[in-house]
């Protein structure tokens, strides 16, 4: 479908008289009524309304872009108009919006609202096209300039397509053991880069929801070289006999040049696939035994965080909907909906050290390890040796089944297709059956108790200490292995009962992006116009709990952003500490508040911590002239 096929003669109006942000939603949903495309006109409006509480849609350069879904669209349409002198829509970057497209999808439909957005975001970042749009002098001269941008555009994506068929210089995978940000910061970069220098890529993203952008047999064959640039193992038999580079995943967002130019100018290794994700021979670095220890265990990390997530919201739920009241020592099991939520999270709770074990196994050794990984994780659960034997039983199941499959080889072909479906899980099973259950429960979880019984008696300031440390971690690589290390201590503080670390963890990585959005807010006069335009995604992103939105001005000016950071993280987690706060769910930011433990003081120090980063950071930067 066309942006035309949408965009009636009656729906766009040149010059009407306009004078505020009200009047023109007014006239812009007036329009869309003309045009046939409303069932209830005030239920639409209060749809437009609600999403400007969310964000204005005044993106910048001139533009508004007010959209909704709702079941008061009849069908999908657009409206348009121009305003030659502008109005204040309260647009992220300050200046008169003079060129308006309102976008009406139906409820239920295929979200062709955002398909729309997505081609006219594009094509309205043509300076030309839309000064022309606005010079329009009638409807006709209007839509004229449209249809002739979005041919020109559909045909530009057809040569594009064409080129593609022919196969890409370079493929890249990026991934990161949470798979929200990084993965698709560094898939972006790399991108943009390439195109910077002429280099045809495609990049495969291994997120939260999957991978994506699926690179497929015919183009690995063609391609050049393929980049990892991944914090956690990713499919690799695929790539055997292909030129190959490595890398961490924060190189693929900062060191884009570097790498698609060792990429293409042949000095690659080539890679061999041996089994556990690694290579014999790979690129850029031969990774240290650190290095691999870090990415096995962020696989597990990664593959166990929806489990302990969903399993932690149901189960804080559940104590924010019981009555303490009926019987204290059955507390979150009181009432019918609270055991409900309670035992619905406790089972999704429980398959956490499974996971987590079974996954670093499997990084390991792939597939024949994961059961026995599995088992590992489970035994150690039940036997009192929580994450930390957990932990461990994945590192020795994983390299049990490599044994194994060294000792197998020497067996004769013919029972080669007994090895995965009987040998690998019978002798891999006993044996770490036995090796947990004899060798590291016993000691682990005598250290585990330790640990408990120390951290319990902690006194008031040395918790505080501890959580400034802790918040202090979450800022200082902003989704790196430190803030990694302080993320996996709070998960696993949640498995032994200790739900401050946890509060504590969250609140400091909340900080970055708040911090730096109220900078960018309060002292304007030190940031671009580019900056402060970022600065407010940043808002979103620190309420969220994605530390990740503050690497775009800590990698510009690490110097100051990252020791601000650290200091309104620091005292966001000592705060969180000293108030009381527990978090059950290692995640969800602000919108699981209202589960945790002393909210008020909750909320008290996250804006404590973000107001102290901001003041640092104010004070470290220097004003700037824009030109």
């Amino acid at each position: 479908m066309k942006i035309t096929d949408l965009l009636s003669v009656k729906g766009i109006e040149i010059n009407p008289e306009v004078s505020d942000k009200s009047g023109a939603i007014d006239k812009l949903v007036d329009l869309m009524e003309k045009a046939g495309n409303l069932n209830d006109r005030e239920e639409y409006k209060k749809a437009i309304l609600a999403r400007e509480e969310i964000c204005t849609t005044g993106i910048g350069d001139n533009i508004a872009i007010p959209h909704a879904k709702t079941e008061a669209v009849k069908k999908a349409g657009l409206a348009a108009m121009v305003l030659k002198d502008g109005v204040d829509y309260d647009s992220m970057d300050g200046q008169p919006s003079k060129l308006f497209f309102m976008i009406a999808a139906p409820e239920g439909g295929n979200n062709v609202h955002l398909d729309v957005l997505a081609r006219l975001s594009a094509m309205l970042m043509d300076t030309d096209f839309r000064d022309r749009l606005i010079a329009a002098e009638s409807v006709e001269e209007f839509l004229d300039i449209v249809d002739k941008k979005e041919n020109e555009k559909l045909e530009s994506k057809n040569t594009e397509e064409k080129v593609s068929e022919n196969g890409y210089r370079v493929l890249a995978v990026t991934a990161c053991p949470t798979g929200i940000a990084h993965t698709f910061m560094a898939a972006e970069a790399l991108e943009n880069k390439a195109a910077e220098m002429g280099i045809s890529i495609k990049v495969e993203t291994n997120g939260s929801g999957g991978a994506k952008n699926v690179l497929t047999k015919e183009e690995i064959e063609n391609a050049e070289c393929i980049i990892i640039a991944a914090d956690k193992n990713v499919e690799m038999a695929r790539f055997d006999g292909k030129k190959m580079i490595q890398t961490k995943v924060a190189d693929g967002i900062h060191k884009t040049e570097e790498l698609l130019k060792k990429a293409t100018d042949g000095t690659a290794s080539v890679y061999h696939h041996v089994g556990g994700g690694e290579a014999s021979d790979t690129s850029t670095e031969n990774e240290s035994i650190g290095r691999q220890i870090y990415k096995h265990l962020m696989n597990g990390v990664s593959h166990m965080l929806p489990f302990v997530i969903g399993g932690g919201i149901l189960i804080a739920l559940a104590f924010l909907f019981d009555d303490y009241t009926i019987d204290p020592s059955n507390f979150g099991m009181n009432t019918p909906f609270a055991a409900f939520l309670k035992t619905v999270g406790g089972t999704a709770f429980g398959f956490m050290l499974p996971i987590l074990a079974g996954y670093i196994a499997m990084s390991i050794a792939d597939r024949p390890a994961l059961a026995v990984g599995f088992v590992g994780g489970m035994l150690a659960n039940n036997g009192g040796s929580g994450f930390l034997g957990a932990l461990v039983a994945g590192f020795i199941a994983g390299y049990l089944v490599l044994g194994m499959k060294k000792v197998f080889d020497k067996l004769p072909q013919s029972l080669e297709g007994l090895k995965p479906v009987l040998l690998y899980p019978f002798f891999g099973i006993l044996l770490i059956g036995a090796i947990i259950t004899f060798v590291v429960n016993p000691p682990v979880a005598y250290i585990n108790n330790a640990i408990f019984e120390f951290l319990n008696g902690l006194g008031s300031s040395s918790k505080m200490l501890l959580g400034a440390l802790l918040g202090g971690m979450m800022a200082i690589d902003m989704g790196g292995p430190i803030n990694k290390a302080a993320y996996v201590f709070g998960t696993a503080s949640l498995a032994s009962g200790q739900f401050e670390f946890m509060a504590a963890v969250m609140a400091g990585g909340m900080v970055p992006p708040l911090a730096i959005a109220l900078c960018t807010t309060v002292f304007k006069k030190k940031f671009t116009k580019r900056e402060r335009q970022s600065g407010v995604t940043n808002y979103i992103m620190g309420l969220s709990f994605i530390t990740e939105g503050a690497i775009p001005f800590a990698a510009q000016d690490p110097l100051r952003v990252i020791p601000s950071c650290v200091a309104g993280s620091a005292v966001a987690g000592a705060l969180s500490m000293f108030f009381g706060c527990g978090l059950r769910a290692p995640h969800g930011g602000v919108f699981v508040i209202p589960t945790i433990t002393n909210p008020l003081g909750y909320m008290a120090a996250i804006v404590i911590g973000s107001v102290v980063g901001m003041f640092v950071l104010g004070l470290l930067k220097k004003n700037i002239e824009e030109e």
